[in-house]
């Protein structure tokens, strides 16, 4: 008799990634890196109890290191003080009384973008992936949308406006849909106004007759009268969603 050929064994199919399974731990994964986002910004708001940014910023530094050292030290000490939460017209004060106006003002603006790539760059890599999901409401779906489709003009328009949160924007947009290099172009040419006002006021401010004291003055009025109003609109258009939603 011919021998018979034994079955050939069946290769099991691979197992094949059960999602229901993988989904709880990416979402685990993202509030870990959402937590040591949080944990950073605590350590470096905390971290203002041992130095201060503007102090340094102002405490001869220009004295003491050649000058090639000096502008791109003074551009991370200030960008590292923005991760700090110490508010910009501080810094940019001691720009101007350490500086100057031009130099003061083309260092605090390097800073404050350095700043804004360095906090976008943490929001987006530790805290996008678990805060993404709440931008689907209508309200924050709209301003997500926005920012992704006109991610430069959304971030220009943002920081031009007087009193807007600095940091607020920062995470704001890394969390949008905003890509990179658009936010980095619009924040670095967006900053430039307020920027130069609060410099110059702090740079002329041993001469309050100067012309540049008093245009300088002026322009720090119309920025806090420019927050107020934004504030009161805001709150207008609060109490008319609130009125809307009740009838």
């Amino acid at each position: 008799m011919p021998a018979t050929e034994a079955p050939a064994a069946e290769t099991a199919p691979a197992p094949s990634a059960d999602p229901l399974a993988e989904a709880p731990r990416s979402r685990a994964a993202a509030w870990w890196r959402l937590g040591v986002l949080v944990v950073l910004l605590g350590a470096a708001a905390g971290s203002l109890l041992l130095w201060s940014p503007a102090e340094v910023l102002d405490g001869g530094l220009a004295d003491r290191l050649p000058v090639y050292w000096f502008a791109p030290l003074f551009a991370l000490v200030y960008a590292v003080g923005t991760l700090a939460f110490v508010p910009r017209p501080a810094l940019n004060a001691a720009a101007g009384l350490l500086l100057g106006i031009q130099e003061g003002v083309a260092l605090a603006v390097a800073g404050t973008t350095v700043g804004a790539a360095m906090a976008f760059g943490l929001g987006r890599w530790l805290g996008r992936e678990a805060l993404r999901p709440y931008l689907r409401g209508k309200v924050l779906g709209a301003l997500d949308r926005r920012f992704t489709e006109q991610g430069f003009r959304s971030v220009l328009v943002l920081r031009l406006l007087p009193g807007m949160p600095f940091q607020a924007g920062n995470y704001g947009a890394a969390f949008s849909g905003v890509r990179f290099l658009p936010f980095v172009l619009a924040t670095l040419i967006g900053v430039v106004p307020t920027t130069a006002v609060y410099v110059a006021a702090a740079a002329s401010a041993s001469r309050p007759g100067s012309t540049a004291f008093l245009v300088s003055a002026g322009g720090v009025a119309v920025l806090v009268l420019g927050t107020l109003v934004g504030l009161w609109r805001a709150a207008v258009a609060r109490r008319r969603s609130r009125h809307a939603a009740a009838a």
